[in-house]
């Protein structure tokens, strides 16, 4: 028992330290560290009842885990990279410690720098850098850009631009910068292609051994599968490539429940072991002198363990995979040294390994998603039922189809509580999705996609039984009903929701049991606030450089503009925008306003309305653009323009009839937005300038006025002038930008003249997404809830 409690006090302590918003000086965490030594000696001398004794000694040992955490954190974090060097041109040499993820546009990878020069001097950097090699979006960049055939182990001398890691931060949406920090990637940056650029290849093969592997398993993949979605789902089973596997198939994979066996997972882990067990025993027993020396179990156990450990290597050491080798080299110590522990304890022990290894694993889904679907297995009646003895094929074959069914059941139902906590939603098709895809691509697509690596013709195989299940897995997905989801809910129903999914999993009277599914419900479908009659909220997303803001009244939201695409298969509205009305309950969108064509407006546009419910586009965009060829109606914005929600008024006042053909510049047509309600106002500008401002301030005059400004083009310098800021008159001035924008947005002089008029403004590289509430607090995501991993940007800095 005392083992149990020493290492709950252990994640207690660990994760006590993962909610730190600052860390405190380094000396007072090592001071920690000296006072629980102190703590530990005291409780091994002491003569005072165990109790107390024991109580001394989890004080200890969670003072060692926060403050050997917070050590570590703090180590990890002076590896920044200096603030005077972001965006500018350093020459650093290294080697790729990745599988380059590649695709025409360009490639993105791991970078482990030795050295660093800027204009001949040394400079220090992060060693660890994610950069990026990119060609261009258009053909002729496409076309005159070298081919570069870049790999894992190669060892270059490359002239880069760094920045601090940095990401967008909005609610419920991921955390790149904890993930960043996880990967001890401390800068991020891209390769510099100018003339003058320093761009050369100083080896090919430099180390890397293992990654090198993976990049020669992936070519073979590729060279067979011409496919790229199957070949990509190959590559995942039999190396962790995880990257390999397209957005579209990620997006089938979960809303059917089977993403996780896309993940180098325990199952597969222990599978391999097994194997490798079973022909170190056979290999063994061929020699006597091997047997005396070391018996044949005992081998095969410790030959399973290091076969593991490899194969969790190979695939990128993921959290299910450490969990696994942790749990099996328990079980071989404890087996070799004739011990044996309880399942549970090793379990524990094996989460505590992990914490030890990547303390911020505890902040992944992965690691509880793991853990917790061992844990209910362990405790459930499936693992303690008594075996009887079974004889006959059919009857042991009834009894393994009755055994893998009751498993299937209570991982589903356990995990559903957690699954709707991290991502908001569930696969109602699951259950029967994973009775195929478990034996399938365990039993049959792993172990061909790794006997693929012997015998090449086999991967062909092993992508035939891939596209079957997708097929399958496709078709399932059609179904309305296919995938539940729901708002975040809030801490109660959470602690509700898992309680709910405990009780139904856990060995106990049915009566009780069935309690779990009204202490669920709460989490399922949790209540959501929405605004009073007469009242609006807004949150203005954080896209980086483009524009995307919700309004929600009480039973209507409009969303003004998509923010920006990212790449040819990444845009704002599949990676910001969908997560974040999902994660806010919200089943459509009423009307979907475009302010002009810029694609930092609209490049979301078309994952929105491909994969969102929308009823009504408002834009003014010109008749024929490509995204007005769908079946939302299209209403084209012209001042004048006005409607009503829940005693909430929309009045277009830009652009004016006709102006759409006097081929103004797209910025010029902006639709310009002004939204009241009973208390509060704001004004959605779009990118208007100078000569819009005025033309606004002359006709619309004082019913320009409103308590919050989306400041005209991201504070462009041709914006925001003198009379029109006065006659908004706002209290509160909000700036959707990229941190370092490359447009030098917002101007400091434009950020003067709202300072001058004592203007509060909120800009999203510092802010995040920044919300009005129904409270009427103003708020910044960044201040929601901080921690240290997060960007610190000087205020001071432009």
């Amino acid at each position: 028992m005392g083992g149990v409690l020493c290492a709950l006090a252990w994640l207690a302590g660990v994760a006590l330290q993962l909610q730190q918003p600052q860390l405190g000086p380094a000396q007072s965490y090592g001071a920690g560290v000296v006072l629980a030594g102190a703590l530990v000696m005291a409780a091994w001398f002491s003569t005072k009842p165990g109790w107390l004794r024991l109580a001394i000694l989890l004080l200890a040992v969670s003072t060692l885990a926060f403050s050997s955490t917070a050590l570590r954190a703090g180590w990890r974090l002076a590896q920044a990279l200096p603030a005077a060097l972001e965006g500018k041109d350093l020459l650093v040499t290294g080697v790729i410690t990745s599988l380059p993820q590649t695709d025409l546009y360009g490639s993105r990878f791991v970078f482990t720098a030795d050295s660093a020069t800027r204009e001949g001097q040394s400079v220090a950097i992060p060693s660890r850098l994610s950069l990026g090699w990119y060609r261009g979006f258009d053909m002729d960049a496409l076309l005159a850009s070298p081919g570069l055939e870049l790999r894992a182990g190669q060892r270059w001398q490359l002239t880069v631009r760094l920045r601090q890691p940095h990401g967008l931060m909005n609610p419920h949406g991921f955390d790149l910068e904890l993930w960043l920090f996880e990967q001890d990637i401390r800068a991020s940056g891209y390769v510099r292609s100018h003339a003058s650029a320093v761009n050369v290849k100083l080896a090919e093969v430099d180390g890397q051994h293992i990654q090198r592997w993976r990049q020669w398993v992936r070519d073979g993949i590729e060279q067979q599968v011409s496919q790229r979605t199957v070949a990509g789902v190959l590559a995942a089973l039999a190396i962790g490539d995880l990257a390999a596997i397209t957005r579209d198939e990620w997006g089938l994979f979960r809303a059917t429940g089977v993403a996780h066996l896309l993940c180098i997972s325990g199952l597969h882990v222990t599978m391999f072991a097994w194997l490798a067990g079973l022909i170190v025993a056979r290999l063994w027993r061929h020699s006597a002198r091997l047997m005396l020396w070391l018996p044949v179990p005992t081998a095969a156990r410790w030959g399973g363990l290091v076969a593991a450990l490899f194969y969790a290597l190979v695939s990128g050491f993921g959290v299910p995979a450490q969990r696994t080798v942790w749990m099996i080299a328990t079980v071989v110590l404890l087996r070799s040294l004739g011990w044996r522990w309880p399942q549970g304890l090793v379990l524990l022990t094996a989460g505590v390994v992990v914490s030890l290894a990547d303390p911020w694993a505890l902040l992944q889904p992965g690691f509880w998603l793991s853990f917790v679907a061992v844990a209910m297995l362990i405790n459930s009646e499936a693992v303690y039922a008594p075996r009887a003895t079974v004889v006959g094929f059919k009857a042991r074959a009834l009894v393994v189809l009755r055994g893998g069914l009751r498993t299937q059941l209570i991982a589903t139902v356990g995990l559903t509580p957690l699954t709707m906590v991290f991502f908001q939603q569930v696969s109602v098709v699951g259950f029967i999705a994973n009775l195929v895809a478990i034996p399938l691509v365990t039993l049959l697509v792993t172990p061909l996609a790794l006997l693929g690596v012997v015998l090449p013709w086999l991967w062909l195989a092993g992508a035939a039984l891939v596209r079957a299940m997708t097929a399958g897995l496709g078709w399932l997905s059609q179904a309305p009903w296919a995938v539940w989801s729901a708002a975040a809910a809030p801490a109660w129903a959470v602690a509700l929701g898992l309680l709910g999914g405990a009780l139904l999993v856990l060995r106990l009277p049915w009566r009780l049991r069935l309690l779990g599914l009204p202490l669920m419900l709460p989490l399922l479908a949790p209540p959501i606030n929405r605004p009073a009659e007469g009242s609006f909220e807004v949150v203005a997303a954080d896209v980086g450089q483009g524009t995307a803001v919700l309004v929600r009244t009480r039973q209507h939201l409009l969303v003004y503009d998509t923010g920006p695409e990212y790449s040819r298969e990444s845009d704002a509205g599949q990676r910001v925008l969908l997560p974040l009305l999902a994660a806010r309950g919200e089943r459509q969108i009423d009307t979907l306003m475009l302010s002009h064509r810029d694609t930092d407006h609209v490049g979301g546009a078309v994952s929105l309305l491909v994969h969102g419910d929308v009823r009504e586009l408002r834009s003014s965009l010109a008749p024929g653009h490509a995204l007005l060829s769908g079946d939302v109606p299209h209403v084209p914005c012209v001042a004048g323009q006005s409607w009503t929600w829940n005693g909430v008024r929309f009045d277009v006042l830009h652009p004016l009839p006709g102006d759409e053909a006097r081929e103004l510049k797209p910025n010029a047509l902006s639709c310009v937005l002004r939204v009241q309600g009973a208390t509060r106002s704001i004004l959605l500008t779009g990118d208007i300038e100078a000569a819009q401002e005025a033309a606004l301030v002359q006709r619309v005059g004082a019913g320009l006025k409103s308590d919050v400004l989306l400041v005209p083009h991201h504070g462009s310098r041709t914006s925001s002038t003198p009379a029109f800021i006065d006659a908004v008159a706002p209290r509160m001035a909000v700036v959707q930008v990229a941190y370092r924008s490359r447009f030098g947005h917002p101007v400091p002089d434009v950020m003067q003249r709202y300072a001058e008029r004592g203007i509060e403004v909120q800009r999203s590289d510092r802010c995040g997404a920044w919300s009005w509430q129904l409270d009427g607090r103003m708020q910044c995501q960044r201040q929601a809830a901080p921690r240290y991993w997060h960007h610190q940007v000087d205020p001071t800095k432009p």
